[in-house]
């Protein structure tokens, strides 16, 4: 009689007392809340869900295309998380309901929450013709780490020397906006030294993009053999795609190539989207301040699946993001007012041997909108010296360390 008292009386005292946070999504942005809401406040019970054991980060990883960098460098356990006494669940969300505030999984699992944080990154819009699964695997965007990263380095060291390597490049909003332009280097300096026959064309769906007179001077100063850009106008926007052929077409213009890395058009992780969390931009709307959703009260949304612009959609703006959403959740958990934010971003891009370049801004909240802050972060001068070029790759190779230890 008294165990069966006890055993029921207990659970009930703690439910009360207990704040409960779900993290949907251990990228850069949901560990980082994770880590952030334990180290502010002991008290809150965070779980954190995530399928895959290992997290491989989109930056850095064009490192790997060059050979300049392993798989095991850009690799990422969960062990850190479990050390801050985050429970982290290895399984895949498949619904988020905000009426009720419970998560639930493909595992059967449910797990009831005060406060969620949805950090599910991207998915991909189907603005491509024939760029279906299978093409995945022949044609890699390699968009999301890991696998498809390994895919494509294979297909790069299998390539003939003369061949060619076609990437296709989406429109805006996209993860990473220099990311495109970065591999295309790091897949020169590959080229350069063990194909130098062999070319990268850019086959852009936009007439501009990020630090495009950098990426220009870059394109023109070490490679100018080895990479081909060519704007939506001039014809770059790639509407389809044969795999079995390795084709992008143009329209009606047929590119074939030996290498193809098609990126195409994103959105929010799509469990954002089954949430309903999403709105006809495909991405999540949130309050600048505390990252809830506008869609669904009590829950956050960070990382590129949100709507934070001026913030770009980068590893940089998920961490600062992961730290606002966490301050934000543990104050309204504990009945207080969130503060002002303050957020950050530098994207650096690796772009030849010793030469690195970056955009950096801050941001904070004006009538309550996220917005640059007048006179911080700038670009990297074109001018620059080859030493403040070579130490911009320092300054990336140690963030890089930072961030991943965050």
């Amino acid at each position: 009689g008294i165990a069966a008292v006890s055993a029921l009386g207990f659970p009930a005292i703690v439910g009360a007392a207990s704040k409960k946070v779900v993290i949907v999504g251990g990228g850069v942005g949901g560990a980082t809340a994770a880590k952030y809401i334990r180290m502010a406040d002991s008290s809150i019970d965070v779980t954190l869900i995530e399928p895959n054991e290992h997290y491989y980060t989109c930056f850095m990883s064009n490192e790997v295309l060059s050979g300049h960098r392993q798989m095991d460098s850009i690799k990422v356990g969960y062990e850190g998380l479990k050390g801050h006494g985050v429970n982290v669940v290895h399984d895949t969300v498949t619904d988020v309901d905000a009426a009720g505030k419970m998560v639930k999984t493909d595992g059967g699992q449910s797990f009831a929450y005060d406060r969620c944080i949805v950090a599910p990154g991207i998915s991909f819009k189907d603005n491509i013709e024939g760029y279906d699964a299978a093409a995945m695997t022949a044609m890699p965007h390699a968009w999301k780490a890991g696998e498809q990263t390994v895919i494509l380095r294979k297909q790069l060291e299998a390539m003939k020397d003369g061949g060619v390597v076609g990437i296709a490049a989406p429109p805006n909003p996209f993860r990473c906006p220099p990311g495109p332009y970065e591999r295309a280097c790091q897949i020169a300096m590959y080229l350069q030294e063990h194909k130098p026959k062999s070319k990268v064309v850019i086959l852009d769906s936009k007439d501009k993009f990020s630090k495009f007179g950098l990426f220009q001077q870059a394109f023109a100063k070490h490679f100018p053999n080895h990479i081909e850009w060519v704007a939506a106008k001039d014809g770059g926007k790639v509407t389809r795609v044969d795999a079995a052929s390795n084709t992008l077409y143009v329209g009606d213009t047929a590119h074939k190539v030996d290498v193809a890395n098609v990126i195409p058009a994103q959105q929010a992780g799509a469990i954002a989207i089954k949430a309903g969390l999403t709105n006809d931009s495909g991405w999540c709307p949130i309050d600048g301040r505390t990252f809830e959703s506008t869609m669904h009260k009590g829950v956050h949304v960070i990382g590129d699946a949100s709507v934070a612009s001026p913030l770009p959609k980068s590893g940089y703006a998920a961490n600062s993001e992961g730290k606002t959403a966490a301050a934000a959740v543990v104050a309204l958990l504990n009945g207080k007012e969130p503060g002002d934010p303050s957020l950050v971003n530098t994207c650096y891009s690796i772009i030849g041997p010793n030469d690195a370049i970056s955009v950096a801004m801050v941001y904070d909240l004006v009538d309550g909108k996220l917005s640059k802050v007048k006179g911080s972060g700038g670009l990297t001068p074109k001018d620059s010296s080859p030493e403040m070029r070579a130490r911009e790759v320092n300054y990336a190779y140690s963030w890089f360390e930072n961030i991943k230890h965050d």
